[in-house]
């Protein structure tokens, strides 16, 4: 028996839903395993020179913590074939791709038999936060958190045909972990209710399709201001305005764009390549969509990963 995984990327925050909102892309990450004697990773794809092919692999590691975490000895090494659409350290949620992975192939090889809301609870919890691996299990736009007992919640909405999204991805790469480095410890109660107000506005906007609330309800005050520092030309990119345009956000902490637009109204895209373009960026656009299915698993009786 083997098995085929598809998980898509994912956006998170969507500029005022910091950590608790994300939307997955169809820019996919795909495994096909089977069990084998010993463990052997190939890598095809974007950046595949930047993925692990021995047991540093992440999604490898993240096998063996869920094997860990459940005192299960029995996890079986496998012959992991990996191809990956997803770019890597540009903020489109290619580490929550691959833990997704690693614990749907714990599931998968240990029987347990897991649904999609417990393989993201348990994603969530290696991950830190919802937000990502949310998209990544669910598919389309999420809205997440953990609960007091550290339980994620998530709640999965469709948004309108007419809605389209795109990414600009420029030409350099942003750790996370520096673009949280940038954010305060505290905010005023101002910029806190500020986001409050955006988060729901874009929730409501979405769900209804309410154009007339964009582009208000993508702003934010929580961490794109103290990351503009980092991504060359993100004010500019944020305050751009023009027919069929919804409105920019960092894609996760960067530095990546998510472009919202609607339909038939693509050239707005283009505006974002620009602006990276007067700050000595070459940017690449992802002619993406919403994928509206989220991890995709299938079995593959009687062939080889």
């Amino acid at each position: 028996m083997s098995w085929k995984i598809r998980v898509p990327a994912s956006s998170a925050n969507l500029g005022p839903g910091f950590d608790a909102l994300g939307v997955a892309l169809d820019v996919p990450l795909e495994c096909r395993f089977r069990t084998a004697a010993q463990l052997r990773i190939r890598v095809t794809g974007r950046d595949h020179a930047l993925i692990p092919t021995d047991e540093s692999n992440l999604i490898w590691q993240t096998a063996l913590q869920v094997a860990r975490n459940y005192k299960r000895e029995d996890l079986p090494a496998i012959d992991l074939q990996i191809h990956n659409e997803i770019p890597l350290g540009k903020g489109l949620g290619s580490s929550a791709a691959a833990l997704t992975a690693g614990v749907v192939i714990a599931d998968l090889l240990l029987g347990l038999g897991w649904k999609p809301l417990r393989i993201l609870d348990e994603a969530a919890r290696i991950e830190g936060h919802p937000d990502n691996v949310a998209a990544c299990v669910l598919g389309s736009i999420v809205a997440s958190a953990i609960d007091a007992h550290g339980t994620t919640r998530a709640v999965r909405l469709t948004p309108p045909e007419r809605y389209a999204v795109a990414v600009v991805v420029p030409d350099f790469v942003l750790p996370t972990s520096k673009a949280r480095s940038v954010l305060p410890q505290q905010y005023s109660k101002q910029d806190t209710v500020f986001n409050v107000q955006r988060a729901a506005l874009l929730i409501a906007a979405l769900a209804t399709g309410t154009t007339s609330a964009f582009p208000a309800a993508l702003e934010d005050r929580l961490h794109q201001p103290y990351r503009a520092n980092l991504v060359p030309g993100l004010e500019e990119i944020l305050r751009l305005r023009a027919p069929g345009l919804l409105g920019c956000c960092l894609s996760g902490a960067g530095p990546s764009i998510l472009v919202w637009y609607e339909r038939d109204h693509e050239e707005v895209v283009d505006l974002v390549k620009q602006i990276f373009a007067l700050h000595g960026h070459r940017a690449e656009i992802l002619w993406t969509n919403i994928d509206r299915s989220g991890c995709v698993i299938e079995a593959l009786a009687g062939e080889a990963a």
